[in-house]
Order: structure tokens, then C-alpha cells, then sequence
């Protein structure tokens, strides 16, 4: 069964609600580097999907990254580069641009901003969520803000790290 790489500690980011991505008051954004070694395989989507599952995140998908400004103010999501590059704004307008390649994973806590502002030819994402927790796509309108505030604070935290499961860093960095 495919496994993540030697533990990586993760970049970790906050992001300070802009009127319009509320971003998320107490959780950072995680991003580790590396953490999923995809290399000398043709099947790199199933590697990170094997490892996401085996950690008990779900409701896959196979994609890009959406290249206008949005979040989940309901779920948190998590974030697998299979294939290629791309440059993401992770917190909204004011955030911060990070470029990311194969095996780089993103971890994002209810409320971070993201979108996709260039990717490679070959860009292939896989994004998965934990159990706990309903998608919505939210494009930070000022309509939807106060209501998404109040949904965030209520999105319960994850069981497992998406790499390392229970005992990786995100239940660490999170307080679970």
C-alpha cells in the first residue's frame, strides 16, 4: 500500500479575514512539502488517493484548481499535487502566493481563500475531504460572509492528518 514520505513538518499560515474570505481565526493553512513520493510511477493520482483513504479522507476528486478567489466555510479540504506545478493565492487578495509541485500536499482549514492563478500544462490535483463536515463552495461575497463566519467556527476538526493519519502533524498544529 503506498505510504507518504519520511514526516515532513509543515509550513504553517495564517490568514487574517479580509471583509471578504473570512480565511480561518485559529487554524493555519498547512503545506507539506514533498510529503507524497510520487516519482518513478504512472499512477501518481492513485498513490495520493491510496494514502488520503488509508487516512480516512474522502469524497475524492481529480482536477485543477478553480482560478477565481473561494473557500469552504463547512469542510476543510486537502489538497495533492499528482502531476505538474501551479501557483495558488492561499487567504484571499491579501494572502500569499505559493507555488506547488508533485507531491506537495496543502492542507486547508474551513474558510481559506485559495485560487489557482497559473498551472503547468500537465496540472493534476486530487483533492479529498475528512468525514466530518458538508461541501459548499463559497466565492466571498459580502452576502455570504457573516453566515460563513459562524459555520466555520463549527466545522469539527479532523480525526487524522491526510498523510500521516493520527498522529502526523495536523492534530498537533490543530489542537485535536
Amino acid at each position: 500500500m503506498p505510504t507518504a514520505t519520511e514526516l515532513v513538518e509543515p509550513l504553517t499560515l495564517m490568514f487574517e479575514d479580509d471583509g471578504s474570505i473570512p480565511n480561518n481565526p485559529r487554524l493555519p493553512l498547512l503545506i507539506y512539502r514533498n510529503a507524497i513520493d510520487v516519482s518513478g510511477t504512472p499512477d501518481r493520482e492513485n498513490v495520493i488517493e491510496a494514502v488520503f483513504a488509508q487516512n480516512g479522507w474522502g469524497e475524492m476528486w481529480r482536477n485543477g484548481i478553480f482560478p477565481y478567489a473561494h473557500y469552504h466555510s463547512a469542510i476543510h479540504e486537502v489538497l495533492g499535487i499528482a502531476r505538474g506545478r501551479a501557483i495558488v493565492r492561499f487567504g484571499g487578495a491579501k494572502g500569499r502566493e505559493i507555488e506547488l509541485g508533485s507531491g506537495d500536499v496543502a492542507v486547508l482549514p474551513a474558510g481559506t481563500g485559495h485560487q489557482g492563478l497559473w498551472k503547468g500544462p500537465d496540472l493534476m490535483v486530487i483533492g479529498a475531504y475528512p468525514p466530518t463536515g458538508r461541501y459548499d463552495l463559497c466565492r466571498g461575497s459580502k452576502a455570504e460572509h457573516a453566515k460563513a463566519v459562524l459555520s466555520i467556527a463549527r466545522v469539527p476538526l479532523p480525526a487524522t492528518d491526510p498523510i500521516y493519519g493520527k498522529h502526523g502533524p495536523l492534530r498537533r498544529l490543530w489542537g485535536a
